[in-house]
């Protein structure tokens, strides 16, 4: 899949006959295929076309998160393709991903939005801590602070802020 234009690669695979045009088939491509470009994987996923947003559903699909914690989840997740730069692209798929691991690990989380705005929050941390130019590396006090009230209107427990901030900061890098 060409790495410039990620769209017309996978148009030129069909036309070709080389993968058909079902959602599942191309999900399954995106996912299992062995030296895709990553880059140009996120910005095909990121196309808001109803045909694209399918596959990304499908795609997201793919990922078992089944008794993972939150940060293997979102390694997982984005080990499989890059995010793209834009916010509303990522958005989507936080969004898409949140929806997924709550499926895959009910009673975690009060609701989808929470795992979705704690997933944004490790995103972020994950880049303050292993981004070089990022000079200000924030304490956990912090991390606990911009999630306040994401839980309903409640906190989370402060072990699981924890868990999580400590299982990022282990990482080289999550991104």
């Amino acid at each position: 899949m060409g790495s410039v234009y990620p769209l017309q690669g996978v148009q030129y695979l069909i036309e070709h006959k080389l993968l058909t045009p079902d959602v599942q088939d191309i999900a399954q491509f995106l996912y299992k295929g062995e030296g895709l470009n990553k880059t140009a994987i996120g910005t095909y996923l990121g196309e808001r076309d109803s045909f694209n947003l399918q596959v990304l559903q499908a795609f997201v699909d793919c990922h078992e998160f089944a008794n993972l914690n939150l940060v293997q989840a979102l390694r997982q997740f984005l080990w499989s393709f890059r995010l793209p730069g834009e916010a509303q692209k990522i958005d989507r798929m936080m969004e898409t991903f949140a929806t997924r691991y709550c499926l895959c690990n009910p009673g975690v989380f009060q609701s989808t939005d929470t795992c979705y705005v704690l997933s944004f929050s490790i995103i972020m941390l994950n880049t303050s801590l292993h981004n070089p130019n990022v000079r200000d590396r924030p304490p956990f006090e912090r991390f606990v602070s911009m999630n306040r009230g994401i839980n309903g209107g409640g906190d989370l427990p402060e072990e699981q802020l924890r868990e999580n901030r400590d299982n990022d900061a282990c990482v080289t890098e999550l991104l």
